[in-house]
């Protein structure tokens, strides 16, 4: 098994991997009006097969400790999928994982809490998980949206029943509130459907630094082209040419950002 927890206290890091019917990138990086740690966390695990488990968790900066609950929940959930030694019990272990996750950053008394999107990848068939609003999305290689997850916020549900078009969701007053996070009681998880990719379509996982500074539109049109790499470097640079004012059209929101991108190949 291959498995890795991803975070930088840098302003600045990406990699990039391929392997058999898949290749990913991922991009972290704290926000860039602060000098405190990052408190997003990415992780991937390759399991038997070529099946994979990617996940992204955010951890809330209002509270304290947003750092620690989001390695500790990847940490718990990579450590719960070590355990599916065959790639037969996945979706079993996820929902373990999370369910541990919740239970260790209550436990860890410090009050922090952890947005999370956790994507199952099994030879070009994935099946998305979250918690609060941190996003999946599933683009084609022109452009169509096949997926998106709905933020789990005041935001998010106004916005999926018409009440709130996305440039005034992305910038509402109660934007940043969040209604359901690892690290509460009353945590609840959204399984989303088996989803068949195209040859060529690309996922991508992200906290929520990148859709409060760049639209679906926008974010599709980077990243769903080209060496995966260098969309993931070009989405990068221009969420944060939005949070440094870059976009007069478009207010910038600084906030750390990670994104990990999934590509299938064959």
């Amino acid at each position: 098994m291959l498995s890795e927890l991803f975070y930088s206290e840098s302003e600045n890091e990406l990699d990039y991997f391929k392997r058999a019917s898949c290749q990913f990138a991922v991009y972290t990086a704290r926000s860039p009006i602060k000098q405190s740690a990052n408190e997003d966390c990415a992780g991937w695990i390759r399991l038997a097969r070529d099946r994979w488990v990617f996940l992204v968790a955010d951890g809330l900066g209002g509270l304290p400790a947003g750092d620690t609950a989001s390695r500790l929940a990847v940490a718990t959930i990579l450590d719960q999928l070590e355990k599916d030694s065959d790639g037969d019990e996945t979706r079993s272990m996820i929902l373990q994982g999370i369910d541990k996750a919740n239970e260790a950053i209550l436990h860890a008394g410090t009050g922090g809490a952890t947005t999370l999107v956790v994507v199952e990848f099994d030879q070009g068939i994935i099946r998305p998980y979250h918690i609060g609003d941190a996003m999946i999305l599933i683009t084609g290689q022109r452009g169509q949206v096949k997926f998106e997850t709905v933020s789990h916020s005041p935001t998010g549900y106004m916005e999926e029943v018409g009440l709130l078009n996305e440039e005034d969701a992305m910038q509402h007053a109660e934007r940043h509130i969040v209604s359901n996070v690892l690290g509460s009681d009353d945590m609840r998880l959204e399984i989303g459907p088996r989803i068949a990719l195209a040859k060529y379509d690309t996922v991508i996982l992200a906290s929520d630094g990148l859709r409060d500074n760049l639209s679906q539109e926008q974010v599709i049109e980077l990243i769903r082209k080209g060496p995966l790499e260098k969309s993931l470097d070009r989405l990068a640079s221009s969420c944060h040419a939005t949070m440094s004012g870059a976009n007069e059209s478009i207010p910038g929101h600084p906030d750390d950002l990670t994104m990990l991108a999934v590509r299938r190949t064959s």
